[in-house]
């Protein structure tokens, strides 16, 4: 395994939230190098194409200037911990809103933990992002809300224009 400290930040981000970029920041911080691993679940259907999503992190990225190196992928087959496993990461960062994410990401953190050696370091959600989910952007933007406060601006420029789109 190298030397560098290297994590790996999963999620869906469907679509990317401040939250999730802040996430990202602060790992960043920790980790000299981060894969930000957009990962698909098989029991839910997407808004956003996962090659979308792909762009948009990118972008989001780009624009918040992060120290350090950041790789931006997609996963969706076989463990997670396996592609930590093969690109010699030793950590999953997650971020956690609330109890209820701790309650859900503690399980995973055990397994994937004794099935590799994987450790899981949960970064909690700064106040100003702990109410916003990829979830409640989705509702708000199909509701033809503005969602700009709650995303980055390459993802709220991409669903002002899929709006748009969509009323014409």
């Amino acid at each position: 395994m190298s030397s560098n400290r290297v994590a790996v930040v999963p999620g869906s981000f469907d679509p990317p939230t401040r939250g999730h970029l802040d996430v990202i920041r602060r790992a960043g911080g920790l980790y000299d190098e981060l894969h930000v691993l957009v990962v698909h679940n098989p029991d839910k259907h997407g808004m956003l194409p996962i090659e979308v999503r792909l762009r948009l992190l990118e972008e989001s990225i780009a624009e918040e200037r992060l120290p350090g190196r950041v790789v931006v992928g997609s996963w969706s087959s076989g463990l997670l911990v396996d592609y930590a496993r093969d690109v010699g990461a030793g950590v999953l960062v997650k971020g956690i809103r609330s109890p209820q994410d701790v309650s859900y990401e503690t399980p995973m953190a055990v397994v994937n933990n004794h099935l590799t050696g994987v450790e899981t370091v949960f970064l909690l959600a700064d106040p100003a992002n702990s109410v916003v989910s990829s979830s409640l952007v989705r509702q708000v933007a199909a509701l033809g809300g503005d969602v700009s406060p709650y995303v980055p601006g390459p993802v709220s420029a991409y669903l002002g224009s899929a709006e748009r789109t969509l009323d014409e």
